[in-house]
C-alpha cells in the first residue's frame, strides 16, 4: 500500500533501481504495481500458511558500511512464528558464535527474509528490521520448537515491511528427504498390501467351466 513516503515497494525499488528499470524497459510494469498499492506490508492468510510449512530460510543483514553477510536458519515446520500481522519470529539457536548477524543488527536493524519452497517451486522475499532480544528467556522457550534437539541462545524479532513472491522461473524440483522417506514408506506399504492381495487370489481354486 502507499503512504506519504511512497510506496511499500520502494525499500526495494530505490532512485538506483528505478532508474535502471527505465534503462531496460520494464519500469512501466512495476510503476503499475505501484499504483495499485505497491507490494502487500501485512502477514495475510497465504504467507502464514506458506510460513507453516517452512523448515528453512536464508536471513540477510549489512553492517554499518553495507557489507553483506547471508545465514540460514532452519528448524520443525511451524519453526517460524507470527506474532501479529507485521511481526514474525523465531529462536535463535547457538552455533558456530561468530555472532556477524547479531552484529549487525546492533549497527544496522534493515534485514532481509528469503524462503525458498523446491518442492512446489515457490519463493517468498520479506524485507524489514529485525532485533534481538536476549534478556527474555519466556519468549525465548516460547519460540522453541516442541521436542526439537537445539540449545535457543536468544529470539529474534522480524517486523515486515514488505514481500513479495517471485515466479518459478528456473528453480529447480528438489524433496526433502524426509518427505521421501515417507513417501518411499507409503508405497512400500501398499505394494505389500497388493502382494498379499494377488497371494491370496492365487490360493484360491479356479472357478468351475
Amino acid at each position: 500500500m502507499s503512504d506519504p513516503q511512497g510506496y511499500s515497494s520502494d525499500v526495494a525499488f530505490t532512485p538506483a533501481v528505478k532508474a535502471m528499470q527505465t534503462r531496460k524497459g520494464s519500469r512501466d510494469a512495476y510503476a503499475h504495481v505501484e499504483q495499485n498499492g505497491g507490494w502487500r506490508t501485512e502477514i495475510d492468510d497465504k504467507l502464514a500458511g506458506f510460513l507453516a510449512e517452512t523448515n528453512s530460510f536464508y536471513l540477510a543483514t549489512a553492517s554499518r558500511d553495507g557489507q553483506p553477510y547471508i545465514q540460514h536458519r532452519g528448524g520443525p515446520k511451524g519453526f517460524v512464528k507470527i506474532l501479529d500481522k507485521n511481526t514474525l519470529a523465531f529462536a535463535d539457536y547457538n552455533g558456530n558464535r561468530q555472532y556477524i548477524t547479531q552484529g549487525n543488527l546492533t549497527e544496522n536493524p534493515k534485514a532481509h527474509i528469503f524462503v525458498m519452497d523446491y518442492a512446489h517451486r515457490r519463493r517468498v522475499k520479506i524485507w524489514g528490521e529485525a532485533r534481538v532480544v536476549d534478556d527474555d528467556p519466556a519468549l525465548t522457550r516460547s519460540l522453541m520448537p516442541q521436542g526439537y534437539k537445539a540449545r535457543p541462545e536468544q529470539a529474534i524479532l522480524f517486523r515486515i515491511a514488505a514481500w513479495d513472491t517471485n515466479c518459478p522461473q528456473h528453480i529447480p524440483q528438489k524433496f526433502d528427504a524426509a518427505d521421501v522417506a515417507a513417501a518411499l514408506a507409503s508405497r512400500d506399504v501398499r505394494i505389500a498390501e497388493l502382494e498379499a492381495e494377488l497371494a491370496a487370489l492365487k490360493g484360491q481354486p479356479s472357478p468351475a467351466h
